[in-house]
């Protein structure tokens, strides 16, 4: 390696420094608690995992996956997302635990990026996942967890927009006729260019009446009004159930009482291809792209052999603790003890029965201090063991 890359990081890798390293343990001890106290059960998985298994199940493109191979020439993967590894789990070695199973997870996840995207390739994820309940109350469960997270981390002006995947995928197959139209369409989604949506749909080959219900596609945000409008769109009896299952939820959420937090999305695509009914995402004021997100998979268990529903949801990190707004401030440590050589012993003892007490306290040989004063205002309390004298002073 070069002097040129010396103090270079590999792509979309970041250095988190003692400042934010504080905030986000903050973040992530409260959603944590949060999530504990409504009965999740912590878990963590390995960092790498089989690209056959993990990797495949994971819905991340192939070119986003970090892959390297083993001594045995397996090709393995470092875990793109937390929910292919805990289906894993749950068709596996807690196969037999008792269902609904509850699990909480805080890992780092890791995709590769391009050069100029400027998005990180490493960051880390809270969530969860509740497996083997289909009912509305199970996907009420987990988008009320999410926002009760987001008030614990310090979030206080958040919306969740709510949609449902089965009405986008059957309302565009009975228009497009084709999966792979329907496709192109629903990455037009995903990625909110709506823009791009109409000028697609302006140069298909489709009635006046089939290209207006396209355009009113994108209109379909706001309250539970919402949902009768998109019933007249659709003439599918898969279009018909997946607004009778938001119904459902939309009044369990409201006897939440998150009427207030929650807008129906029906043009709302998530980028994971295992979703397969309801979808959510939460945004914060001034914060351009969503805090976290989730929704139901009934049919990712069935690549680990144990056909399942599931639903959950994973924050990010990093955009939580953006969202707070916080001036990252410099943490200000607890207790110095400043000795002499020949103050040694009583520094030790003082130290010992300080930390003994619970207090945080660094040893620090005076000679070993450039400027006395710079490094004392790092401390609340800082104790003094220098010279003759047989006690120490603050």
């Amino acid at each position: 390696m070069t002097k040129l890359f010396m103090f270079e990081k590999p792509q979309g890798m970041r250095d988190t420094l003692p400042e934010l390293y504080q905030l986000k343990a903050e973040v992530k001890q409260a959603v944590s608690k949060e999530v504990q106290q409504w009965g999740y059960e912590a878990v963590e998985t390995p960092t790498v995992e089989f690209n056959e298994t993990v990797g495949a199940a994971s819905a991340i493109l192939d070119q986003q996956l970090f892959k390297l191979l083993d001594q045995q020439g397996n090709t393995l993967v470092l875990r793109p997302d937390m929910t292919a590894p805990i289906a894993r789990i749950a068709a596996s070695t807690m196969k037999e635990a008792e269902r609904p199973l509850r699990l909480t997870y805080d890992a780092p996840v890791f995709r590769a990026q391009q050069y100029e995207g400027g998005r990180p390739a490493e960051f880390e994820q809270i969530g969860v996942e509740l497996i083997g309940d289909t009912s509305s109350s199970a996907d009420a469960e987990v988008v009320t967890l999410m926002a009760a997270s987001l008030t614990r981390a310090g979030i206080s002006s958040y919306q969740i927009a709510v949609g449902h995947v089965g009405f986008v995928n059957a309302l565009l197959e009975e228009i497009l006729g084709t999966e792979a139209r329907a496709s192109e369409f629903r990455r037009y989604l995903y990625e909110k260019n709506y823009v791009g949506f109409r000028h697609a749909v302006d140069q298909l080959p489709l009635s006046s009446l089939d290209k207006r219900r396209l355009h009113q596609l994108l209109r379909l945000k706001g309250d539970t009004s919402i949902l009768d409008e998109a019933e007249k769109l659709t003439e599918s009896q898969a279009g018909k159930e997946a607004l009778s299952q938001l119904r459902s939820l939309m009044r369990v959420l409201e006897e939440d009482g998150l009427a207030e937090q929650v807008m129906v999305d029906l043009n709302l695509v998530m980028h994971m291809s295992y979703y397969t009914g309801t979808v959510f995402e939460a945004y914060s004021n001034g914060l351009g792209y969503p805090l976290g997100g989730g929704g139901r998979y009934d049919q990712l268990l069935e690549r680990f052999h144990d056909a399942e529903p599931a639903t959950g949801f994973g924050l990010r990190v990093d955009r939580l603790t953006e969202a707070l707004g916080k001036v990252k401030k410099r943490p200000v440590k607890d207790t110095a003890v400043i000795f002499s050589s020949e103050r040694r012993r009583g520094a030790l003892k003082e130290a010992a029965d300080k930390r003994s007490s619970g207090h945080a306290v660094v040893m620090q040989d005076i000679t070993g201090i450039s400027d006395v004063d710079a490094f004392t205002a790092q401390f609340n309390d800082v104790i003094y063991f220098i010279g003759a004298d047989g006690k120490g002073g603050r």
